[in-house]
């Protein structure tokens, strides 16, 4: 039996994590973590945040995980594996961190067996257009031949965006929103079932969301950079609060 929150409580939202070799000093250790704007995005919002970094993947732990949690938020991070959408590396692709890839590929499912919500931000909507077998753009450079996208290590670019009319994207964004971008890759080949919700000038998606009642939706640009704008973390804190209500 999975945790429940009333209307006035707080609901929990999981935060898929790195994990990476850090150095404290001179202790050098593994370590699961995650920039703290995802994790203030979530409270801000009106949730507890739950960090999950990769795990092994038999159904047992990914459901007593998930049993945990009211949303799931796929978090940035390092390149896809190439193979998880057949392809071979690009020389740019980051060095793969299967554990990760596994890690969020069984949670995702889980949560679309389960109508749990999804948010994915920028390595997440990579991930979900992956799972639905869609494909990626693997140096955004050679497609576009600028690096507007990611214009340096550390250096978010702000790129309009503009929604499409009917997807949920555009019900909680408007028309058009300035999105905060650090990624050379893109959505290349879109998943079966997914719906592109945004595009910026270039013609690269910037969202993808999966039609239906359950709150599945994922942006390529990083909303937890710009904090005085909650509307697509308090979207998810609110479609937490209603799935466990549901429950």
């Amino acid at each position: 039996m999975g945790l429940n929150a009333s209307k006035a409580s707080r609901p929990v939202v999981g935060l898929t994590t790195y994990l990476e070799q850090v150095q404290n000093g001179a202790w050098g250790f593994q370590a699961g973590y995650v920039p703290a704007p995802y994790i203030e995005g979530v409270i801000m919002a009106g949730a507890g945040a739950l960090l999950l970094p990769p795990q092994p993947t038999d159904a047992e732990t990914v459901s007593c995980v998930l049993d945990s949690l009211h949303a799931l938020v796929l978090t940035g991070g390092y390149d896809l594996d190439p193979a998880s959408y057949g392809q071979q590396p690009h020389p740019s692709t980051d060095e793969p961190r299967t554990d990760r890839d596994a890690w969020e590929f069984a949670l995702l499912r889980g949560a679309l067996d389960r109508g749990l919500p999804v948010l994915g931000i920028c390595r997440g909507v990579q991930v979900l257009n992956a799972a639905f077998g869609g494909t990626l753009h693997q140096h955004l450079p050679d497609v576009l031949g600028h690096s507007r996208h990611r214009a340096g290590d550390g250096v978010f670019t702000r790129l309009p965006v503009r929604t499409v009319p009917g997807t949920r994207l555009a019900e909680l964004m408007g028309e058009s929103a300035d999105a905060s971008c650090l990624h050379h890759q893109a959505i290349d080949e879109v998943g079966d079932g997914l719906v592109v919700s945004a595009w910026d000038a270039d013609g690269v998606v910037e969202g993808l969301e999966l039609p239906g009642d359950a709150f599945v939706l994922a942006v390529q640009w990083h909303p937890e950079r710009t904090l005085d704008d909650l509307r697509l973390f308090k979207a998810v804190v609110d479609a937490a609060r209603s799935y466990a209500d549901s429950r």
